[in-house]
C-alpha cells in the first residue's frame, strides 16, 4: 500500500508539472522548435536556392552590415537575396559545414569566410544572427564583424 500511494504521489507530481508547462507555453506563445531543427531546416533551404522559405523564416525589417541598408519586408529580401546569401560570403557552402556558436538562449550566430577564401574558418569575419522570437527561431541579421 506505502508502494501504491508513493507511485501515486509520482503520477500526480507528473501530471501537475505537465500541466505547468502547458500554461507557461500558452503565456508566451509555444516554440514549437529548437534552434537544431530551425538550422536544419533554414541551412537547407539556403543550399537548396528556396528563397520564399528562407524569407518566411526571417524577421523583417532584416539588419545588414553598418552602411547598408535594413532589409524592410519579404519583397526587398527576394530582391536582395543573392546580395544577402552571395555577396560577401557564399552562405550555401558556408552553411554545409559551419556550426552555429550559441551566445545565449535566445541567440546563435553563424560565422562564414570571405568568398574568395571559403576554406579560411580562421578568418570567417561574416556572421548570420538568429534570434528566438515569440513564435519561432528566426534570421535576424547580417553583419561584417570586421566593419
Amino acid at each position: 500500500m506505502k508502494f501504491l500511494c508513493s507511485f501515486l504521489a509520482v503520477v500526480a507530481c507528473g501530471i501537475s508539472c505537465s500541466f505547468s508547462t502547458l500554461a507557461a507555453d500558452g503565456e508566451h506563445g509555444a516554440v514549437h522548435t529548437d534552434f537544431s531543427t530551425f538550422w536544419k531546416t533554414f541551412k537547407s533551404a539556403v543550399i537548396a536556392g528556396d528563397k520564399t522559405g528562407v524569407a518566411e523564416a526571417t524577421k523583417f525589417p532584416l539588419s545588414m552590415p553598418y552602411g547598408v541598408k535594413a532589409v524592410k519586408n519579404k519583397q526587398d529580401f527576394l530582391r536582395r537575396y543573392d546580395e544577402i546569401f552571395k555577396g560577401e560570403a557564399n552562405a550555401a557552402q558556408c552553411f554545409g559545414s559551419a556550426e552555429p556558436h550559441k551566445e545565449s538562449d535566445r541567440r546563435y550566430e553563424i560565422y562564414c569566410p570571405f568568398k574568395e577564401t571559403p576554406n579560411d574558418m580562421e578568418n570567417a569575419p561574416i556572421r548570420f544572427l538568429f534570434e528566438l522570437t515569440k513564435a519561432d527561431w528566426k534570421f535576424t541579421g547580417l553583419d561584417n564583424i570586421n566593419e
